[in-house]
């Protein structure tokens, strides 16, 4: 099973687009930062994130494109469970974080 590589990986820095929106039009944030009620469409993985896990967001729907919306966060702010697709997925606070997202408005 390969890693996740190129267009779902990157080093931090610049926002990688996803579609044509030009990135400095819409503000790139890590999915852990949205609030409940929130959205995002997901631009990259952080490069910092090791592999398998990577791999595992990626399998559960955190790939480059989808959208994906807080639901609500535990009572202490973590875990804090996401829409994704069709499902709900409950991340940690610092998985989350490792996710680069559009917000979307």
């Amino acid at each position: 099973m390969g890693s996740v590589q190129g267009d779902a990986r990157r080093k931090s820095g610049p926002s990688v687009p996803v579609d044509s929106a030009p990135v400095d039009s819409v503000p790139a944030a890590r999915l852990a930062d949205l609030r409940p009620g929130m959205s995002g469409q997901v631009i990259d993985i952080d490069e910092s994130v090791e592999p398998s896990t990577a791999r595992r967001l990626f399998d559960l729907g955190f790939a480059p494109g989808a959208e994906v919306t807080v639901l609500r966060r535990a009572p202490l702010g973590d875990p804090v469970v996401f829409q994704v697709v069709e499902y709900e997925v409950a991340l940690r606070k610092a998985q989350a974080a490792g996710i680069h997202v559009r917000r979307i408005a």
